[in-house]
């Protein structure tokens, strides 16, 4: 973390925003990882015919084999950078220094207690942890590699690192869940690999920066189609999204980390990088579309789930698709917004996946309607927990105002119909985000504070990150101006404006000011005034204990309140399946239409 924390400071406070560290002797460590993809390969092929999969060897050997021969006949270009450090690399250093460490703190303590209430799986709790740090290893190297074919070795590592997390019980649930994960990542990598050979045998390119500095033309579209492929696959995205949800079989700390700051984050950053060169293509349109369509459809399907992880998933699906649609669209607040849209999702999703672990071990259930006042039982985590939910929705935090900037980059691509994704898919955001903030709120008589078991060791993760949303909301106006402007001017030539103005930035500080003065103001009037709670209205048929009512027969029965979920209207089984396949055809007219008709 700190080593993070210094190179992305020194390159963020330099001021020279095309640093660049060059590697150009690179012969022993491309050797090593033409080895790393022989022993991935072959760890995949064996877990494969252990556990029957047999078509995950296939995809694996699609994938890897090209790739070697290219490496090992000499068609491979040996470029002159290998490794990269921008701005926009150091603005993620600090998100996997940061965020990822802290979760991997917070794991050292949360296994124990995992396993303490799960006897009957086998305590790995240290290859576990060594898989964390594989994965962080993996997202460091990506971010700093320029090299293409380096890229798509560490791009490979992550989706074996996430395959053996979420199968980390051994129970036929999570095995079949990994492998899922595993195919549909690994068919994203086989994308990435045809990207890489096409750029090296038929454009004599080898690095990432050169696609992005060629601009748009029939021929880089094609490679940039692929990475695309690729990226939708990682980010969970319609029609690949299942993978995301079927890895909450897996210990909290692995959810949490591939959800805010490593496995789901490469393909957004893949975008992102492409953006400049998709603006204005069929490419571009077509991931705006499936980006804002997966906004939208995640959105919807978040309000008919009551599993607190599960609602959180979607909400990731949900967000990674606002970030893809605003990267397609390849305009500058499209970038800015995107960029925004990261770094508060990494905080507030891992902050929130946390939580949720913590609630889970105290109550035993992670079920929403089980949180009916938390902010009695646990106050500790009520609070933490409507820190975490106010940052993914609520003005003035980053979320919001960064969909502000992706309203304007849709409405400026004179695209409707991502207007309706964004204006509808917020509205149905706010509607679940609400029911879950109102739930922990609502208090009921004779309410009762439980144990808070949460371990210290798992409190120097959450409190950071709970500061640290707070602090992004003040700093806002700074992010903008030092860390993103800058990935703007990398990205684009000529005038970079200011996607933020002056009367924003008072806008925003006067809502910063009403967030916390309203209710220590409604605090201080209170003072010295007599308050009661006033009973639940039962129809007139309360019992008397606001616990019980009495019903028609006049026998007492319990009080229970609900939320509703709508799943008549738009439930898992109505809507998910035909989200999947319009996505499926979306993707599939981008790769025939673009890729097959350029070559």
């Amino acid at each position: 973390m700190a080593a993070a924390i210094y190179v992305a400071v020194n390159v963020l406070m330099s001021g020279d925003t095309s640093q660049f560290m060059y590697l150009e002797d690179a012969e022993i460590p491309n050797h090593f990882i033409m080895a790393g993809e022989v022993f991935l390969m072959c760890l995949v092929c064996f877990l494969s015919i252990k556990y029957k999969k047999y078509y995950a060897i296939l995809i694996s050997l699609v994938g890897t084999i090209p790739v070697l021969w290219m490496d090992l006949s000499g068609n491979a270009v040996e470029g002159s950078t290998h490794l990269r450090i921008d701005t926009f690399a150091a603005v993620m250093y600090l998100i996997v220094g940061i965020v990822g460490i802290l979760i991997c703190i917070y794991a050292s303590g949360y296994m124990k207690d995992y396993h303490h209430h799960h006897t009957d799986v086998v305590d790995r709790s240290n290859y576990f942890l060594a898989l964390m740090f594989v994965f962080l290893g993996a997202m460091f190297g990506l971010i700093s590699s320029d090299n293409l074919g380096w890229i798509y070795f560490f791009w490979e590592i992550t989706s074996v690192c996430s395959f053996l997390m979420i199968g980390y019980t051994r129970t036929e649930e999570a095995v079949n869940n990994s492998f899922r994960a595993l195919w549909m990542n690994l068919l994203g990598g086989v994308g990435f690999a045809a990207g890489l050979m096409y750029t090296n045998m038929y454009l004599n390119m080898s690095n990432l920066s050169e696609i992005t500095a060629a601009g748009a033309s029939e021929v880089i579209i094609i490679p940039v189609t692929l990475f695309a492929f690729a990226a939708l696959t990682k980010s969970a995205q319609f029609p690949f999204s299942r993978w995301l949800l079927g890895a909450m079989v897996a210990p909290t700390p692995s959810s949490a980390l591939l959800h805010s700051a490593t496995m789901v984050k490469i393909g957004v950053y893949m975008l992102i990088r492409l953006s400049p060169v998709m603006q204005g293509t069929l490419t571009g349109v077509m991931i705006t579309v499936i980006g804002g369509f997966t906004f939208f459809a995640a959105s919807l399907l978040a309000i008919t789930v009551s599993d607190g992880k599960k609602v959180l998933a979607y909400s990731t699906i949900s967000n990674l698709g606002l970030i893809t649609a605003c990267a397609g669209t390849g305009t500058q607040e499209g970038v800015w917004a995107a960029v925004m849209l990261v770094l508060f999702h990494a905080v507030s999703k891992s902050l929130l996946f946390q939580t949720v672990g913590d609630i889970e071990n105290c109550m035993h259930s992670r079920d929403i309607e089980d949180m009916h006042g938390l902010i009695i039982k646990l106050p500790r985590l009520a609070f933490i927990m409507i820190i975490g939910i106010c940052g993914m929705f609520m003005a003035p935090f980053g979320m919001l105002v960064s969909k502000w900037a992706a309203l304007k980059s849709f409405v400026e691509s004179g695209s409707v119909w991502l207007v309706l994704f964004l204006v509808f898919g917020s509205g149905s955001t706010l509607f679940y985000w609400a029911k879950w903030l109102g739930k922990i709120c609502a208090v009921i008589h004779q309410s009762f504070e439980l144990e808070d078991i949460t371990p210290r060791s798992e409190m120097v993760s959450i409190i950071p990150l709970t500061t640290m949303i707070v602090i992004m909301c003040f700093a806002f106006p700074w992010m903008s101006g030092n860390m993103v402007q800058p990935i703007l001017s990398e990205a684009f030539e000529g005038t970079i404006e200011n996607v933020i103005g002056g009367s924003d930035v008072i806008i925003m500080m006067i809502m910063v000011a009403m967030v916390f003065m309203i209710p220590i103001g409604s605090r201080i009037l209170s003072i010295g005034k007599n308050s009661k709670m006033t009973m639940s209205y039962v129809a007139g048929v309360n019992a008397g204990d606001d616990r019980h009512y009495i019903d028609s027969f006049g026998k007492e029965r319990a009080l229970y309140m609900s939320n509703w979920y709508m799943e008549d209207y738009f439930g898992e089984k109505k809507l998910l399946w035909p989200s999947i396949i319009v996505a499926a055809v979306l993707v599939a007219v981008m790769l025939i239409v673009v890729v097959g008709g350029n070559i």
